[in-house]
């Protein structure tokens, strides 16, 4: 019998004994139809051979991630020693296997239990007691990190929190801030000041960003501000690389500033250091519209321009030296040259604090380490080490937007690269080229915004359905503009001429917001989105994982058969009513909409609200009463009761479908649904929706339970 041979996609090289060993498996596969090989077969046989060629490796990351979705949806906290004993048995099981068949499949289980104890453990290093109750009074602290800075204020990560004047020691490790803008400051400067500590608040919406997880994980116990008395107390060390680094990012931010304004100051500022903050809502909006608000988040895109670029000019200035060229590794060097690029550029963006640009900054190591190597650069794992490595370094990360628009347009990019394709001819005419460039552009942004749809559209309500037209637009500015003059305007720095080439960068960054709200303009109305649950992510990372472990047109199966459990099981509907932990926001839906039984328009929550169902709060709901006792609301379906004081209990409780209160109800309880203090302190919002067959209401609370170390449980 002829051997048969199968090439490894990642190495390209050809393995016969894994295939060797997936015989028995096709060839049972096979006789499952006498005459023509069913789908199933089919399918069979496609695994089979994916597994032959080692893919079961780019599985390993999904694994992790099970792992860690695994463990933050748990109503309970595990214990320490039965995680140890768990892990401690599967070591002792791989003895066995290591020569095994199902070695491989048993490395996705081990990889999956690596996963679920990465967060406790990354909690046992890194994490903290959590603030219960609002805490005043005078503190010194050391400045860890600067968050962002503006002209009425700086967000500050402060730790080692020292009660001053005889005041109350905090439990916690470090504390975000709101401090003034001056003076000066940097990462290893103290400080002190009168400061109102507050507890970290939880989700504002079931199932939306989790402030008190990711903080939790970061060591952050607390919010606050400075009220009075802020002073800079002593100096860091100038040998404190963070310290120099944050300088450095000050300095050239400063310096941008001084030579551009306005949006282009805020744009170019976040595309060069990294810093957001200056950024306003209005440049967000048109920016999100048109789909190019990835542009001034520094990511693959910025970090590939500046290391690419790097690389090819290092590349081209020792080619064009006989001294070099004929002595000298080119390519070699010009790699070494393009990782220090990246790895640079990471430090102005903020360092391993920036997950989308540690994640490219890792996947670019893997590349030029590549090309060190002499090996194929672009494979799907490469993606997949860079992705262990990010979730290793920051768990956390994976539950963050960031992670998951950056992983998923990799995968899906990298994945459509592999795939079998026509490569074109190096003498093809420039017109050509240039459409032939142009194709590509707008085939990258059509693949990448399609691979983040749903992930955009669950975290942010918001797609960009000409999203490609205006990538197609602004990217070559991008490119060949403003990331090419920001770096030039950095290296003229020292020199001090460094205001012609940040002109040309504004100039850049004027022109891609004039593209921006052109398509932004086309796109109004049609940004629209229905609103998605947490099933709608886990099909779609199923999905992501049966593309990534495919190498052929079996990938594209995966994403098609996501699109109708989606529609089946991943839509949300509207709440009919929302009530607020922390404020006395309470929004009823009615015949035209949702108003206001209580609180107030322009706070946090009812904004966020607003925002997130795409549909404004009016001020005064049309069907209320209210006394000093409280309020009534009556709709077609339900009325609710909203009590002030304690004397309304007793008539209301009973009377009407639901009942609210921000005091301590009784514990007798008849016919109606009671929402009081305790229940909004344990689960914090609450969103309820009517149920008419069995007339009550559904309830879902922000906050599944207390029983997890990063819960604030103010009792």
């Amino acid at each position: 019998m002829q051997r048969d041979e199968t090439l490894d996609h990642e190495t390209g090289r050809v393995d016969v004994s894994a295939r060797e060993a997936s015989l028995p498996m096709l060839t049972a596969a096979a006789r499952q139809s006498p005459a023509k090989s069913s789908l199933w077969s089919r399918a069979m046989v496609a695994v089979a051979t994916q597994i032959a060629a080692r893919r079961l490796f780019i599985m390993l990351p999904f694994a992790m991630i099970a792992g860690l979705i695994g463990y933050a949806v748990l109503s309970f906290e595990p214990q320490t020693w039965a995680l140890a004993g768990v892990g401690l048995a599967m070591v002792l099981a791989l003895v066995p296997l290591r020569r095994s068949a199902k070695l491989p499949l048993f490395a996705l289980l081990g990889a999956f239990w690596v996963g679920f104890c990465l967060l406790p453990v990354h909690g046992l290093w890194f994490g903290t007691v959590m603030l219960e109750h609002p805490t005043y009074g005078a503190f010194g602290a050391r400045i860890d990190e600067i968050v962002s800075a503006t002209e009425s204020n700086r967000r500050v990560i402060v730790s080692a929190l020292t009660p001053l004047e005889g005041g109350r020691a905090v439990p916690i490790s470090r504390a975000r801030l709101v401090v003034p803008p001056q003076p000066p400051l940097a990462p290893g400067d103290m400080i002190s000041a009168k400061i109102r500590l507050a507890p970290v608040p939880g989700p504002i919406l079931p199932g939306s960003y989790d402030g008190q997880f990711h903080a939790y994980f970061a060591g952050i116990g607390a919010y606050g501000t400075v009220t009075s008395g802020f002073v800079q107390t002593g100096s860091g060390s100038q040998l404190d690389l963070s310290r120099r680094v944050e300088q450095l990012r000050m300095g050239i931010g400063g310096r941008l500033d001084q030579h551009l304004d306005g949006a282009s100051a805020a744009i170019g500022r976040a595309m060069v250091v990294g810093d957001q903050s200056g950024i306003t809502d209005e440049t967000r909006a048109v920016m999100a519209n048109a789909g190019l608000a990835h542009i001034y988040s520094i990511s693959g895109l910025h970090l590939s321009i500046v290391a690419g670029g790097v690389f090819w000019l290092v590349r081209w200035l020792l080619a064009a030296t006989p001294a070099f060229a004929n002595r000298w590794p080119v390519k070699k060097l010009a790699a070494i040259a393009g990782l220090l690029a990246a790895v640079g550029y990471l430090l102005l963006a903020g360092g391993l604090g920036n997950v989308p640009a540690l994640r490219s900054t890792m996947m670019l190591g893997l590349i030029f380490g590549a090309v060190l190597a002499g090996r194929r650069a672009l494979t799907m794992r490469n993606v997949a080490i860079a992705a262990l490595a990010v979730m290793v370094i920051d768990p956390a990360s994976v539950f963050r937007a960031s992670f998951q628009l950056s992983f998923a347009a990799v995968v899906a990019l990298i994945g459509i690269y592999e795939m079998p394709r026509t490569v074109p001819g190096r003498d093809r005419p420039w017109l050509v080229r240039m459409v032939g460039t142009v194709w590509a552009t707008a085939a990258t942004s059509f693949i990448a915004g399609t691979a983040t749809l749903l992930f955009s559209a669950y975290h942010f309500q918001q797609t960009a359905p000409l999203g490609v037209i205006g990538n197609v637009l602004v990217l070559p500015v991008v490119s060949l503009v403003i990331m090419p003059f920001g770096v030039l305007s950095v290296l003229a720095m020292p020199l001090g001429i460094e205001a012609p080439f940040f002109a040309v960068m504004g100039w850049g960054i004027d022109r891609m917001v004039d593209g921006a709200t052109l398509v932004a303009g086309w796109s109004e109305g049609l940004t629209g989105n229905p609103l998605l649950t947490g099933w709608a992510l886990i099909v779609g990372l199923v999905a992501l994982a049966w593309f990534a472990f495919f190498s052929n047109r079996w990938r594209l199966l995966g994403p098609a058969m996501a699109v109708p459990l989606i529609v089946l099981f991943g839509l949300d509907q509207r709440p009919d009513v929302l009530i607020a932990d922390t404020t006395q926001a309470v929004a009823v839906r009615h015949a035209t909409g949702m108003a206001l039984v209580s609180g107030r328009t322009g706070s946090f929550a009812v904004d966020v609200w607003s925002e997130h169902y795409q549909e404004d709060i009016a001020a005064a709901f049309p069907d209320e009463r209210c006394d000093s006792l409280g309020c009534i609301a009556n709709t077609p379906q339900f009325s609710i009761a909203i009590i002030k004081n304690a004397a309304a209990f007793a008539e209301d409780c009973g009377s009407h479908d639901l009942v609210i209160t921000r005091l301590r109800a009784p514990r007798t309880r008849v016919g109606s649904l009671v929402i009081d203090s305790d229940d909004l302190m344990a689960g914090g919002v609450h969103w309820l929706v009517w149920d008419e067959a069995a007339a009550r209401f559904d309830v879902r609370t922000a906050i599944p339970n207390l029983n997890r170390p990063w819960r604030v449980a103010r009792w």
